[in-house]
């Protein structure tokens, strides 16, 4: 051992220890506890799932909130709704308050968790969704719902989709 080692450890024993530290620290370590417990659930029902749809594109952003056959509409609503102007429609601020307005409604209607399905244009048109589905699928994650499975069901063609415009093309 070299001179400073064992002048730290001197130093280390002559300190006077407090006895008043020990009882702060059980304090804090029971509310620590206290905080880090799970919170009880509102309702211990059984759960009702149902699906997400969500039609993003670059002119606008529609969540239509079904039960899982997809034929019972929950609720609908679009980032036009939410936007005085027509360029944001499709903003991801617009994406959001229209997921906002959706899952508020299927609190109201009992529904515990969803499926997502992603769809954008597809066929001749974008097969990439709108600047709107990754908010839109993160207002409906942050709204207390268990989420299922995230889908793309984009149309994508097989083969080939002709295009409008004719033989020679659209003439501007």
């Amino acid at each position: 051992m070299s001179e400073t080692e064992a002048k730290v450890e001197e130093v280390v024993e002559e300190a006077p220890v407090e006895e008043t530290e020990a009882p702060v620290e059980e304090v804090e370590s029971e509310a620590v506890e206290q905080k880090s417990q799970p919170q009880a659930k509102k309702e211990e029902g059984p759960e009702k799932w149902g699906i997400a749809h969500i039609y993003s594109s670059y002119n606008n952003t529609i969540i239509h909130m079904t039960d899982l056959t997809g034929a019972e509409t929950v609720s609908i609503s679009s980032g036009g709704i939410h936007v005085n102007a027509d360029r944001y429609e499709s903003s991801p601020f617009a994406a959001m308050k229209a997921a906002n307005a959706v899952v508020e409604s299927a609190h109201n209607k009992g529904f515990t968790g969803f499926h997502i399905r992603v769809r954008a244009v597809g066929g001749v048109g974008s097969r990439v969704p709108g600047p709107g589905a990754q908010a839109a699928i993160r207002a409906l994650a942050r709204g207390g719902f268990k989420i299922g499975r995230i889908d793309d069901v984009t149309p994508i063609p097989h083969d080939t989709t002709r295009k409008k415009g004719g033989k020679r093309g659209r003439r501007v």
